[in-house]
């Protein structure tokens, strides 16, 4: 059974950094994709940033480049979301989900994790 389990989330000032993780296990081959998506009040999910775990490929949301980072540690199974210079519009709780390739469409991700909320204070 394919499980992901996020964590790192909290309130932080904005300009602040904070760092998400999101630990897969289950998983029968190395080969498939970890997405974050985000959904604040009132507004639809959206796609953040993915990676392609076994081919290092990884997308970002234009919204977010220049201050979010995807990575990953294939030895923990662990995906990584650093994200700098944080913004208030940045509240939101952060999902990871799972998925054979990597993109920005929540369709295409069969599994995700609880989520973690994410508050940016001013």
């Amino acid at each position: 059974e394919v499980q992901l389990a996020e964590s790192g989330g909290g309130l932080v000032q904005a300009g602040g950094s904070l760092t998400l993780s999101c630990a897969a296990s289950g998983f029968t081959s190395d080969d498939y994709a970890i997405a974050w998506f985000r959904q604040a009040p009132g507004k639809e999910r959206e796609g953040v940033s993915c990676i392609s775990t076994s081919e290092g490929i990884t997308d970002l949301a234009e919204a977010m480049k220049g201050r979010f980072t995807i990575s990953s540690d294939n030895a923990k199974n662990t995906v990584y979301l650093q994200m700098n210079s944080l913004k208030l519009e940045d509240t939101a709780v952060y999902y990871c989900a799972a998925a054979p390739v990597c993109g920005m469409v929540a369709a295409w991700y069969a599994w995700w994790g609880q989520g973690t909320q994410v508050t940016v204070s001013s």
